[in-house]
């Protein structure tokens, strides 16, 4: 074999070498920049759940603080729980609980389409999963104490995967709204079943709520620091924080 031949071997050898590095970076880049275009939209979905189920807990636990407090007001459970008509009582147990189920679907669907717990370097979304998983932790607890709204890890899982709507695809999921989720817990024995033991849990929050308020206010505090994540510069959410009692920060009505 000549010099030429062996010249234009290494040549070809080294472009198919290169070819293939240039194709597995630029697979590599516009793989790393689907998974963040879905993190901005889901991202800003999650960002939702989160603000809604804070801002309820928050009433709940503002709530709390106002019963206790002397005067002739009453606060969020008291009032449209304990006092309220057949028609506000319901909308109390089925919104608390889809708060809570919706953030847990779009959790879930992060899990599924961006497999988020792998997703490298990213610092931010590094905070996500840490953010995340100590709410699923503070779900979790067990305490002799306070079990209300307390969900297995297993069976926040399973929360989630039922708020997904079946409908979605990779890229275009979304969670059942709140008048599909009602429907169902009226229509689908099955998917009541998953739920009822935290429509209870949402009944006995209102008849004593001083044992789950530290779980609670822990509980509201994560997903105030998940939105500070998920919104650093606080675009979507901006100037919403408000510090009161108890380690409360947030000041919304839903």
């Amino acid at each position: 074999m000549d010099v030429l031949t062996l010249v234009s071997a290494f040549v070809a050898l080294v472009g198919a070498a290169a070819t293939a590095v240039l194709g597995y970076w630029t697979q590599r880049r516009l793989r790393l920049m689907d998974q963040r275009n879905l993190m901005d939209t889901y991202g800003a979905s999650l960002a939702w759940a989160a603000y809604d189920l804070q801002s309820r807990l928050y009433n709940i636990l503002r709530g709390h603080e106002i019963d206790l407090s002397p005067g002739t007001y009453s606060g969020f459970m008291t009032s449209f729980h304990l006092q309220g008509t057949p028609q506000q009582r319901e909308y109390v147990r089925r919104s608390t609980v889809f708060v809570l189920a919706e953030y847990l679907g779009w959790v879930e669907i992060l899990r599924r389409d961006i497999q988020f717990l792998d997703l490298g370097q990213s610092r931010a979304n590094q905070r996500v999963v840490k953010v995340v998983s100590s709410i699923g932790a503070v779900l979790n607890r067990t305490s002799s104490a306070d079990d209300v709204l307390r969900l297995w890890r297993a069976e926040q899982r399973a929360i989630g995967e039922l708020m997904v709507h079946p409908e979605g695809e990779s890229g275009r999921r979304r969670c059942l709204g709140y008048a599909e989720f009602c429907a169902k817990l009226d229509d689908d024995d099955v998917f009541h079943r998953w739920f009822a033991s935290l429509l209870e849990d949402v009944d006995r929050l209102a008849e004593d709520t001083a044992q789950a308020v530290p779980r609670l206010a822990e509980l509201q505090q994560n997903l105030i620091t998940l939105i500070d994540v998920l919104d650093p510069k606080a675009e979507r959410f901006p100037q919403f924080r408000q510090p009161t009692g108890a380690a409360l920060s947030v000041r919304v009505a839903n």
